[in-house]
C-alpha cells in the first residue's frame, strides 16, 4: 500500500470512534406520544367579533317576507283586522293580528335591547264597518309599515338566526303570543345567551366614544336628509293621483259637453259645425280616462318603489335613534344610579363604624354592599357590551346606505316608464283632434304672434 492509501483506511475508524463519544455527550431527543401532535396544528386566526360583515345585497336575500290583509272576521264585540304573513325563507304562510306584533315587538325588544328593533306603527281600535276612506287608507298605511318592520327584522343577521323570529313567521299554533313569551321566559335576553358579552370590552377599540359620537352626528343627519326626501317623493306620488282624477274629470266634462241634444237657437248659422264637433268632444273621454289610468299607475309605482323603499330606511334610521336614548337613558342611566345607591351604602357603612349599632344591622347592611357591588359590575359588564352591539348596528346602518341606489333607480325608472306611456297616449290622441279643426289633420300649430293674442 501507498501512504496515501493508508491514511485514508485511517480515518474511518476514528471517525467511527468520534462519533460514539459524541452520542453519548449529546442529549436523545423524546418524541413523545405521536397523538400529541395534533396540538401542533395551525390555530386560526382570532376571530373577528366586533366586524359585521354585510352587504345590502346579503341583508336583502335573507328574507323577503310579504303581510297582506285577509277579511275581516267579527268576534262578539267588534270587527278585527287580520294579515297573512309569507316568509319566503320558511316556504310558510301564517295568519297574524296587531296583537300579535305587538307582543312580538315586546319581547324582541326584551331579547334585543341593545340592538336597532323598529319600531311598529301606532295602535288604534276600528270601530264598526270600514266604510269611508281614511279608515281604509288608515288600515292599508299600518299594513305597509307592518310589512316594513317584519322585513327589518326578518333580514337583521342576529334577529334573523333566532328562536323567537322564526317562531313568529313559523308558529301555527292557537296562542303565538304565550309562545313568545315563554320563548323569552327560557332565553333571557342577549346579555344572557352571546358567547363574548362578558368580553366585549376586551374587543372594543380605544376611541369607541369618539367613534359613537362622530357615528351617531353622521346617521343623524343622513335621517334628517331622507325624510325631506320621502316628503318630497310622497308630494310627487299625491300629485300624479291627482293627476289622474284631474284627466278623468276634464274627459267627462268633455263628454257632457258633447252629449248635450239641445238643439241649435235659430241664431246660429245653418253651416254650424257645432253638432260635428259635439260628436267628437264626446269620444275623447275615453282616451282621456285611458291618460288618467296611465296617471293613476305613475301615482302608485312612486308610491310602492319609491316612497316604501324610503320609508323603509327611515324606519331604520329612527330604530337605531331610538337605540342611542335607550343606551344613553337606559343602560347609563341605570349605572349611575347604581352608583350612587353604592356611595350612600358606604357612607351609611361609615357612619356605623363611628357609631356603634347592632351587629345583625352592620351584617345585613355588608351583605346589601357586596350585593350592589355584584350588580355595579353586572351593569358595567352591560354597558360594554351595549357599546359593542352599538359598534355593531352602525355598521348595519352604513351597510343599508347604498339603498339609495335602489331608490334613486327606482325613481328613475317610474319616470320614465310613466313619462313614456303617457306620451303614447297622447301621440294616439293628437291625429284625433283632425275633425275638431274642419279640414285640418290635427290641431293647428300657434306660433309665436297668435299666442300673443291668445294671451291679450
Amino acid at each position: 500500500m501507498t501512504g496515501g492509501s493508508f491514511l485514508v483506511f485511517m480515518e474511518v475508524p476514528i471517525t467511527l470512534l468520534a462519533l460514539l463519544v459524541c452520542s453519548e455527550e449529546l442529549p436523545k431527543p423524546q418524541l413523545g406520544d405521536p397523538r400529541d401532535l395534533g396540538a401542533l396544528r395551525m390555530q386560526p386566526a382570532q376571530e373577528d367579533v366586533l366586524t359585521v360583515s354585510q352587504t345590502l345585497d346579503k341583508l336583502l336575500t335573507r328574507d323577503t317576507v310579504q303581510v297582506e290583509l285577509i277579511p275581516e272576521k267579527k268576534g262578539l264585540f267588534l270587527k278585527h283586522v287580520e294579515y297573512q304573513v309569507t316568509s319566503q325563507r320558511y316556504k310558510i304562510s301564517v295568519y297574524r293580528r296587531y296583537s300579535d306584533f305587538d307582543v312580538f315587538h315586546e319581547v324582541l325588544l326584551q331579547r334585543f335591547a341593545y340592538r336597532v328593533v323598529p319600531a311598529l306603527p301606532p295602535k288604534r281600535m276600528l270601530k264598526g264597518v270600514l266604510t269611508n276612506v281614511s279608515e281604509r287608507e288608515f288600515i292599508e298605511g299600518r299594513r305597509r309599515a307592518l310589512c316594513r318592520f317584519i322585513n327589518l327584522v326578518a333580514r337583521h343577521p342576529f334577529f334573523s338566526e333566532d328562536e323567537l323570529v322564526k317562531t313568529f313567521l313559523t308558529f301555527n299554533g292557537s296562542d303565538v303570543q304565550t309562545k313568545l313569551r315563554d320563548h323569552y321566559k327560557k332565553t333571557g335576553d342577549e346579555f344572557m345567551t352571546n358567547r363574548i358579552a362578558t368580553l366585549a370590552k376586551e374587543y372594543l377599540p380605544a376611541d369607541i366614544q369618539a367613534q359613537f359620537s362622530t357615528s351617531r352626528e353622521m346617521i343623524r343627519n343622513i335621517h334628517n336628509s331622507f325624510q325631506k326626501l320621502r316628503d318630497r317623493a310622497e308630494k310627487m306620488a299625491e300629485r300624479s293621483k291627482e293627476n289622474a282624477t284631474d284627466l278623468l274629470m276634464f274627459g267627462r266634462e268633455l263628454s257632457t259637453l258633447g252629449s248635450d241634444a239641445s238643439s241649435l237657437p235659430s241664431l246660429a248659422s245653418s253651416q254650424s259645425s257645432w253638432g260635428t264637433l259635439r260628436r267628437a268632444l264626446k269620444s275623447l273621454s275615453v282616451e282621456f280616462a285611458v291618460l288618467s289610468d296611465k296617471a293613476a299607475q305613475q301615482g302608485r309605482r312612486e308610491e310602492d318603489d319609491v316612497v316604501e323603499k324610503l320609508n323603509l330606511f327611515l324606519d331604520l334610521l329612527q330604530s337605531y335613534r331610538d337605540l342611542c336614548e335607550r343606551h344613553e337613558k337606559g343602560v347609563l342611566h341605570e349605572h349611575q344610579r347604581a352608583l350612587h345607591k353604592y356611595g350612600m351604602m358606604k357612607r351609611q357603612m361609615m357612619s356605623a363604624t363611628v357609631q356603634p349599632k347592632e351587629q345583625a344591622s352592620v351584617e345585613q347592611l355588608e351583605s346589601r354592599i357586596i350585593q350592589q357591588e355584584n350588580a355595579i359590575q353586572t351593569m358595567e359588564l352591560r354597558n360594554y357590551f351595549s357599546l359593542f352591539c352599538l359598534h355593531q348596528e352602525t355598521q348595519l346602518i352604513f351597510a343599508y346606505l347604498p339603498i339609495t341606489s335602489h331608490i334613486l333607480g327606482a325613481f328613475v325608472n317610474s319616470q320614465v316608464q310613466g313619462h313614456r306611456e303617457m306620451g303614447e297616449v297622447w301621440n294616439e290622441l293628437q291625429p284625433k283632434l283632425g275633425c275638431l279643426f274642419g279640414g285640418n289633420n290635427g290641431p293647428p300649430t300657434v306660433n309665436a304672434s297668435r299666442r300673443d293674442l291668445w294671451v291679450k
